[in-house]
């Protein structure tokens, strides 16, 4: 079956349809209203463990479960071993995430400058380092919970040490292995090659037997994930830009993977959605800091819609729940079938 449960270490996750840790998004709104669309597991945006250290207010936000959240992990970055141990005694005393992720795949410069990101994934000596300092930490505190790595393909064309990242970091404890299998040097742009996805696949399931492989990179639809799978042999999928806007697709990759095909979603649902997540998000941050940050994630659920152009230039300068509302009344939408008369 392509839709599985998917074990790292002792937790068992239900299903292999994962949410990657994006920065701007994937925080507690989206996440839960991702839950409720069937991913089965998400990572929190990426939170500095220098920061946290120092008792940064606005990092320990990050690191909240979501409402309708029953597992969650929380992605740290950071170049130094002690820091990095410190923060994830920090994260169990405080927080109770089923996993704690490294990010070793942020190709931002201010990331890298700081050895962190990606840069991890071309100095392996340090990647080890700072994993086996986080599993001791764990070990120490009477904990089990997993550590995971998340990876690029390396810095650039010339250097590529994926298999070099994804073994030191299995090798100092390790329990699942995310790879997103571009360079640093490519960030978001060209093409994944999933053909390193398929290498790594297969080298970790044969020296490391029961290690899950997640893959990410050109997830736009459930056939993509489909072919993922199919063509890698990878554990699970990482969908990261495919679901910005678009949390209804783990539920039809869910559909398409168990019964072989999926219904899509219509305009409705998508708003209604939209308005779920901003009800979360206002209710986190206040409506005024929720209604600005929803502009970006509403043109995301509106688009290739008809008419989408027109409400994306009314969506960007909406400051209120009144004003998302009138947008959508203007349009002739019901508005109690959208979003009820609690919104």
């Amino acid at each position: 079956m392509l839709y599985h449960p998917v074990k790292a270490g002792n937790l068992e996750i239900p299903g292999n349809l994962f949410l990657a840790p994006v920065a701007g998004y994937s925080d507690r709104a989206f996440r839960s209203v991702c839950a409720v669309w069937g991913a089965d597991f998400a990572f929190t945006e990426m939170v500095s463990a220098e920061a946290l250290v120092r008792a940064s207010e606005k990092t320990a936000g990050l690191m909240e479960k979501g409402k309708a959240e029953k597992l969650y992990g929380i992605q740290l970055f950071g170049s130094n071993p002690v820091v990095m141990s410190k923060a994830v005694e920090i994260v169990l005393s405080r927080y109770e995430p089923a996993v704690i992720d490294v990010n070793c795949g942020c190709p931002v410069p201010k990331i890298v400058k700081s050895n962190s990101g990606s840069y991890l994934t071309k100095n392996p000596d340090l990647l080890k380092a700072i994993v086996g300092a986080m599993v001791k930490k764990i070990s120490d505190m009477g904990s089990f919970c997993p550590v995971s790595v998340k990876i690029r393909s390396g810095w650039d064309s010339s250097s590529l040490t994926w298999k070099e990242a994804a073994f030191a970091a299995l090798e100092a404890g390790a329990e699942m292995i995310g790879f997103h299998p571009r360079t640093r040097a490519q960030g978001y742009s060209g093409k994944a090659d999933w053909k390193l996805l398929a290498e790594l696949s297969r080298d970790v399931h044969s020296t490391f037997p029961g290690v899950p492989v997640i893959g990410s990179g050109d997830l736009f639809s459930p056939e993509d994930a489909l072919s993922m799978l199919q063509e890698t042999s990878c554990d699970g999928v990482m969908f990261a830009r495919g679901a910005m806007g678009n949390p209804f697709i783990f539920s039809m990759t869910k559909e398409l993977l168990t019964n072989g095909r999926y219904t899509p979603v219509n305009f409705e649902q998508k708003i209604r959605t939209a308005f779920m997540e901003l009800a979360e998000l206002v209710s986190d941050k206040g409506e005024k800091t929720a209604c600005r940050e929803m502009r970006k994630r509403f043109c995301a659920y509106v688009k290739g819609f008809p008419g989408s152009a027109e409400i994306r230039n009314l969506i960007v300068q909406a400051e209120s729940l009144e004003d998302y509302r009138r947008i959508f009344a203007e349009k002739g939408l019901m508005l109690e079938s959208i979003f009820g008369s609690g919104m």
